[in-house]
């Protein structure tokens, strides 16, 4: 219940700021909406500074993803190209599907699929993804106080700086700043043993659902994933919940089948959204799973933590995320308001 909880305010924050929409996240990939790179640049140079301290006074450790190489350069093309074309994160797409929006419940078809391939070929994928280089980080890098809280405090300012600049070009009011200092906050109490003592997180609830829903994938692979992904199940289902829940106090709960700027691109046929949503949510969650987290869990909670594999994550993600937009929507295009 505590888990669920956890979700639920990890959701609300979301459905908040409308962080969770297609409209919002395919919007960045065509660069008309600028309210994720915000949200996410803010909150990991917030999030920074209040985990490093968090950290350093002794209330909690890091939890920072080793860096391998090849799977966090693959896996983040294929994460960031899924992301474009599904329009939705791992936490977000189950939000979305609990305010009514039907794409969502396909990409979460899609993505459960690409997390049991997988894990199925875990072993064989394994060897590909390249050397473990570390748990490398700001922190492990700069041992000296000194030049890590110099570095460390710079490195904050830039990320939110960035979002302020965004922000700047496009005014589009607050709420994505008051989702990113509470997303801050709620990863940084997570942290604590006494909550949690476990970062924000989603894909490898995908990957829990799919083995144990069929049975099959590599013993080694399960051992791995079970506890982290059970918790994260449960914190999905708080966030699915938050969903639900305000788009019926909001009176905003609709069934639906297509967004409206997927509309705008492809039209209103449900069988090539869904279609395309099942596509995009199996590379999503088998980039997701090379790359060994997502948006929340590697992008945002190892960006907080200033980890190097999650922000080359990052940069990787980006990049195919807006090449993808680029070129994945470049049917007839209505100017958006």
């Amino acid at each position: 219940m505590v888990v669920i909880l956890w979700g639920f305010i990890f959701g609300a924050l979301l459905q908040y700021a409308r962080l969770n929409c297609f409209d919002t996240i395919a919007g960045m990939a065509v660069l008309r909406n600028f309210t994720v790179a915000k949200m996410i640049s803010f909150t990991i140079g917030l999030g920074a500074l209040l985990l490093q301290a968090e950290v350093y006074f002794g209330w909690a450790e890091y939890h920072v993803k080793p860096l391998i190489l090849v799977g966090i350069v693959v896996g983040g093309l294929l994460f960031g190209i899924g992301m474009a074309i599904l329009g939705y994160c791992p936490g977000t797409v189950v939000i979305s599907l609990g305010q009514g929006n039907l794409d969502a419940l396909f990409g979460i078809i899609g993505g459960v699929c690409g997390a049991l391939i997988f894990a199925v070929l875990y072993p064989h994928m394994t060897p590909m993804l390249g050397s473990d280089l570390g748990a490398l980080s700001v922190r492990s890098l700069l041992p000296d106080n000194a030049w890590f809280w110099t570095v460390s405090v710079a490195l904050s300012l830039v990320f939110m700086g960035i979002a302020l600049f965004l922000q700047h070009l496009q005014p589009q009011g607050w709420k994505w700043l008051h989702a990113a200092i509470g997303l801050s906050v709620l990863n940084v109490v997570l942290n604590l043993p006494s909550a949690a003592g476990h970062p924000m997180g989603a894909s490898t609830a995908f990957s829990y659902v799919a083995m144990s829903l069929t049975g099959t994938g590599a013993e080694t692979y399960w051992h791995k994933i079970a506890i982290p992904g059970a918790w994260e199940l449960w914190f999905l289902a708080g966030a699915g919940l938050a969903g639900l829940v305000f788009a019926l106090l909001q009176r905003t709960f609709r069934i639906t089948s297509v967004p409206d700027l997927w509309a705008r691109y492809y039209g209103s046929n449900p069988g090539k959204r869904f279609f395309w949503a099942f596509v995009g949510g199996f590379l999503l969650l088998f980039g997701a799973r090379m790359a060994g987290g997502c948006t929340s869990g590697h992008i945002i909670s190892g960006g907080m933590q200033l980890a190097v594999s999650s922000l080359l994550f990052a940069i990787v993600v980006f990049a195919a995320f807006l090449t993808t937009g680029r070129y994945f929507y470049r049917g007839a295009v209505p100017a958006l308001p």
